[in-house]
Order: structure tokens, then sequence, then C-alpha cells
């Protein structure tokens, strides 16, 4: 079977996070599934999550079928192009989309494409989880928090300036309006500084 070192010495670190976001009994829609590596070994650390692997090319998924086997909470892989209108699984049906390694090699429609395809397919409140190098003008982005990668995210997509009221009730609904803009002005100083303030404007 094809076989990644990057993926091996990756899932471990990558396992501990998802642990964190997921809970035990979950439905994980993985896209760009390569070698089937983190599928295999994702489910057999947490058999609650119920696994769909996916990939762009057809040629990847007999290894991802036959790598998961023995597995019975991972479903039969499905040929996915991000980039499809319409992608071929049930909407509202995962609390999770796992993408790693795919959107810093992919052309940049994709991204948009993933974004839109996970509001389709996410439950309310469903996670979108990206793991990979995010870069600007090439130089690899110095942000270490997920609400900052978020709201860079949510930006790029969406690309229209924003007030702050609406991203703060984004990203912190729980929070009441002093607590979650303090939480926004300390998040866009940290992607500010990631971003050498480089293609952010921010008004007061």
């Amino acid at each position: 079977l094809p076989f990644s070192p990057a993926s091996e010495r990756n899932q471990g670190p990558i396992l501990e996070v998802l642990r964190d976001l997921l809970p035990p009994q979950a439905r994980v829609l993985e896209i760009a599934s390569g070698t089937g590596q983190h599928a295999e070994h994702f489910s057999t650390q947490c058999p609650g999550w119920t696994w769909q692997p996916s990939d762009v090319q057809a040629q990847a998924l007999p290894a991802v079928a036959a790598r998961c086997a023995a597995l019975p909470q991972v479903l039969p892989p499905v040929l996915l192009d991000v980039l499809m209108p319409a992608w071929p699984l049930a909407e509202q049906a995962f609390d999770a989309i796992y993408c790693a390694n795919m959107l810093h090699i992919a052309p940049w429609a994709c991204c948009a494409a993933l974004m839109q395809g996970a509001a389709r397919h996410l439950v309310p409140g469903g996670a979108l989880v990206l793991y990979g190098p995010f870069r600007v003008d090439g130089e690899p982005l110095a942000v270490d928090t997920r609400k900052a990668v978020a709201l860079l995210a949510w930006l790029a997509v969406t690309r229209r300036p924003a007030a702050r009221e609406t991203i703060a009730g984004l990203l912190w609904p729980e929070a009441d309006d002093a607590d979650a803009k303090g939480a926004l002005r300390r998040t866009l100083s940290v992607l500010r500084s990631g971003l050498h303030d480089a293609g952010l404007a921010v008004d007061r």
C-alpha cells in the first residue's frame, strides 16, 4: 500500500487536537484522504467516529479502502472534488470536515469551494478542521491561535468588510458583548502581527 512518512509523523499531534474538538461519537468527512493513513489511525484510536474518506484521484480510493478494510466505522471512500457544484454526500450530515495538507498546494478556488461545501455538509455548529502551512506572499504565517486562523479563513473567503460586532458574534457566540469585543481586539492584534500588517485593514 502507498505510504506517507509525513502522515505517519503528524498523525499523533493531529489526533490530540481532534480529540479536543470532537465528542466520542462523531461523523467525520475527510477531504483528500491520500494514502488513508489518517483514516486508519484516527478510526483505530477513536472507534466511535464514523469516518468518510474521500479523494479527488480515483486511483487513490482502492488503497484507502484496503487499508481500512478491517474497520467497520470507516465508510467506503468516495470520489470528491471540492470544486464540484454538488458533493455526492448528504447535506448537514457531518459533525466535522477534516482536510490536511491540501489547501497550500491546491488552486485558490479550492479554498473557497471547501468553505462553501463545509457550510452545506456540516451540521449546525460543526467543525471545519484544517491542517497544513498557511503562507502570505510565500512566507509562513506566524499565527498560533485557532481563532486567528479561523478569522483569517473567514475573511479570505468572504472578501468583504465586516463589522466588529458581526465577527465577535461569529467567533465568540457564548460571550457577552464586552468580552467578545475584547477577545476580537486581541485576535486582530495576533493576526496583524502574523501578517506584518499586509492585506488586513482594521478600522477602530
